[in-house]
């Protein structure tokens, strides 16, 4: 007796198509020759046609992809996020949303995957000219971790009124920026693996502190402080 194949499973995604893949690689080149360009030359020190050359493509299809060069530099910050919700979409759906960030992000075992967000930040910090590269990024930040925060909490028992979410997908952009800023304080623009390593960390412990209410880490340790010995 013949037995029907049985149907995909509906949760299962469909693999990518050639016509996808290869915009997905022209995007990556633009986004790479982008990065190198402003390592090498600083920023303002090149155009949208610099780059289109770099990365083997036309000016058109440079503006196809991207409206400027801010546009392209702030793409190494998204293709960072995307990584990270992927890693989200992957945890259980009953998870408190900060949970499952945690999770996310300590996931990403190679330190390197924070390279290309990591180099950018050093390389923008004190710069003028990159201002409204680093206000985009962190724009398209909020935008996504919104939509991810009210598709989670959407799910849950309770739900969850407008105000909570837009202050969560702000809070979370704040403590990733904290995170930055602090490691940049600390390291400047050394990328060593160790180096990687201590900002995967920031960002693991800014989730959490935003998780715990802010209560400093050394609060909920620190034994009592002694009594004052009594006078005689």
């Amino acid at each position: 007796m013949n037995v029907p194949p049985s149907p995909a499973s509906p949760t299962a995604p469909a693999a990518p198509s050639r016509r996808e893949l290869n915009k997905a690689a022209t995007r990556q080149a633009i986004t790479d020759a982008a990065l190198s360009l402003l390592r090498s030359k600083g920023p303002g020190g090149f155009t949208a046609e610099d780059i289109a050359e770099a990365a083997g493509i036309s000016r058109r299809t440079f503006f196809n992809y991207f409206s400027s060069t801010d546009a392209a530099l702030a793409s190494v910050t998204h293709g960072f996020l995307d990584i990270v919700i992927r890693q989200l979409e992957l945890r259980p759906a009953e998870e408190p949303l900060l949970e499952a960030a945690q999770a996310a992000l300590m996931a990403l075992a190679d330190p390197k995957t924070v390279e290309p967000l990591a180099e950018l930040f050093a390389l923008t910090q004190h710069s003028q000219l990159m201002a409204h590269t680093d206000l985009e990024a962190w724009d398209h930040c909020r935008t996504q971790v919104f939509a991810v925060a009210r598709d989670r909490v959407a799910r849950a028992p309770d739900g969850a009124d407008e105000l909570y979410v837009h202050a969560l997908a702000g809070s979370v952009i704040s403590c990733g920026k904290a995170a930055m800023e602090v490691w940049f304080s600390r390291r400047g623009t050394d990328l060593s693996p160790e180096s990687l390593a201590e900002l995967r960390q920031l960002l693991i412990d800014a989730m959490a502190l935003l998780g715990s209410g802010f209560t400093p880490p050394a609060a909920a340790t620190a034994p009592p402080a002694p009594s004052a010995p009594r006078s005689s």
